[in-house]
């Protein structure tokens, strides 16, 4: 498949990319200025782009399979990744193009809450409600995106820290994962396989799944 990343020089989304060479696919990756180091594979074919310009999104998806956005904002401008949701969602249109976003664990439900997000459950840490409140903006956009726009959001598990590639866990939808001891963790790593899954055998489409160990 011909794939294209935003945000790829990211955490997660630099392993989506060696995830997805793994698989022989062929990887554009954007980035917004080509002369600043980037450190992506030589197989990569770079893109300059900004996820938040319509058209150069509809220019850079154009002959793609599925675009992928691992985009994620500074601390302080976390506002921004609705800019860019939206940027998105209008340039995708009429590419035929999937695109699957990761987003957040923070608006995934809490099992046993009644109801109640991750965000707003007790011993929230305050530092990462900003981009935590962000992420569920992302998701009630793409929730409202045009039909025309085929996505899937992935929402992580509540800790997502660089790891090791397992290929073992589990897939839900809208409840947080938590294991027998009530963590829920995923590497990195083992998200972009999630994510790659995904987008080789559609099982998810205009809707969210999330992964777990």
């Amino acid at each position: 498949m011909r794939i294209t990343v935003f945000g790829a020089t990211g955490n997660v989304g630099s392993r989506v990319v060696t995830e997805a060479l793994t698989r022989g696919h062929r990887v554009t990756a954007v980035v917004r200025d080509p002369a600043k180091p980037h450190g992506l594979p030589s197989a990569v074919t770079l893109a300059v782009g900004d996820a938040r310009d319509p058209e150069d999104v509809a220019r850079i998806a154009a002959g793609q399979d599925v675009v992928i956005t691992a985009t994620r904002p500074l601390p302080g401008s976390e506002h921004e990744l609705a800019v860019a949701t939206r940027g998105l969602l209008a340039g995708i249109a009429g590419t035929g193009a999937r695109l699957l976003a990761v987003g957040g664990a923070g608006n995934l439900l809490v099992p046993g809450g009644g109801g109640t997000v991750l965000v707003d459950s007790p011993g929230f840490p305050d530092e990462i409600r900003p981009i935590a409140l962000a992420c569920g903006e992302q998701f009630d956009l793409y929730r409202a995106a045009d039909p025309e726009v085929d996505w899937t959001y992935l929402s992580p598990a509540a800790v997502l820290e660089p790891g090791v590639r397992t290929g073992r866990f589990r897939i839900g939808r809208d409840e947080l994962l938590v294991d027998a001891a009530g963590d829920s963790a995923i590497s990195m790593e083992d998200l972009a396989v999630a994510l790659l899954d995904e987008a080789e055998r559609p099982a998810h489409r205009r809707a969210r799944f999330t992964a777990a160990y």
